[in-house]
């Protein structure tokens, strides 16, 4: 909904509710800015964390944005959008605070609500963070695993750039395993992926892994 329906619709539902005494417009009206504030707390903490992942300054509302976003969307039944901003609640404790540990319900319920509505997007997401977070906690193979199925459903939805970092992910399990040559190919595919999509920020990302391993 653009903003100047939004505002003309809340308009038009505060009149009718005045002037036409419907008090079913009330209603109405609340959802539908729910629907705009959730939509826009969620968008805003995006452009908060990404300018974090930038600039390595944490915004203080960031956590504040994702948490009504979940809230609005649970209150809804929007289960994507609720799928959506756990993912990103999450993101925001194993990201920019370093914990794995907190972030993990939030990942697997982001998981879990992506799965029952088949939204094959978010479940990459939470999936590639839970293996992240199987990392964290030294299990190596069910991190594998994870990574793979991210790559794989990214694959099968054709977001080819998630393709690509999805490779660089695996390229620097394989380094941490001491698997050289492995590494060496997945790094590889993903530049070919990247370039294909036209995705120069993970070509940056190939670009620093190859040197983490060449000095490794």
């Amino acid at each position: 909904m653009s903003e100047d329906s939004w505002v003309d619709r809340a308009k038009q539902l505060y009149e009718s509710a005045v002037f036409g005494g419907d008090v079913d417009a009330l209603a109405a009206a609340d959802r539908e800015l729910d629907e705009v504030e959730a939509d826009l707390a969620l968008a805003r903490g995006r452009i908060a964390h990404t300018r974090f992942l930038l600039e390595r300054q944490q915004d203080p509302h960031e956590l504040a944005l994702f948490e009504r976003a979940v809230e609005l969307y649970g209150r809804l039944g929007d289960q994507r959008g609720e799928a959506e901003a756990l993912f990103w609640v999450g993101i925001f404790h194993q990201v920019v605070h370093d914990d794995s540990a907190a972030a993990l319900p939030y990942l697997e319920r982001s998981f879990e609500l992506a799965v029952e509505i088949d939204d094959k997007l978010t479940q990459s997401y939470a999936v590639r963070h839970l293996g992240f977070a199987d990392l964290a906690a030294g299990n190596l193979a069910a991190a594998r695993e994870r990574l793979k199925e991210s790559v794989r459903l990214r694959r099968e939805i054709g977001f080819t750039p998630g393709v690509a970092a999805g490779l660089v992910a695996l390229a620097e399990l394989a380094g941490e395993e001491g698997d050289a040559e492995r590494a060496a190919a997945l790094l590889d595919e993903a530049h070919a992926v990247a370039e294909e999509s036209g995705a120069r920020g993970v070509l940056r990302w190939i670009d620093q892994v190859r040197a983490e391993l060449a000095t490794a």
